[in-house]
């Protein structure tokens, strides 16, 4: 059995650890990334078997892949600014974005 995603694509979050707010635009069930990028970046080392989040940072031209134990919902409310943003989501409403429809 899979462990369920806390978050959803569109949530705007907080990491607990470094204090930015972002926009999660991708959802992995379990770590995706790079054996050698976990053990680099990921000092605290979070579990692999957890989700994981793509997250579009607040404030940034950069995103990030973030463990789930290191998020919380953010409870600002406001908009995320990333130049990003319009290629992922179609709007914000209600504090969320709303993902744009994908062509197959």
């Amino acid at each position: 059995m899979k462990p369920e995603a806390q978050f959803a694509i569109g949530q705007t979050v907080h990491h607990r650890l470094f204090d930015y707010r972002g926009v999660i635009y991708d959802v992995d069930p379990v770590f995706l990334g790079a054996g050698e990028w976990y053990e680099q970046a990921a000092w605290t080392r979070p579990p692999k078997d957890r989700p994981w989040y793509r997250v579009l940072v607040d404030g940034s031209d950069h995103t990030t892949y973030v463990a789930q134990r290191n998020l919380e919902p953010d409870t600002s409310g406001g908009p995320i600014r990333h130049p990003l943003t319009p290629h992922f989501f179609s709007g914000f409403r209600d504090g969320v974005y709303i993902p744009k429809q994908r062509a197959n």
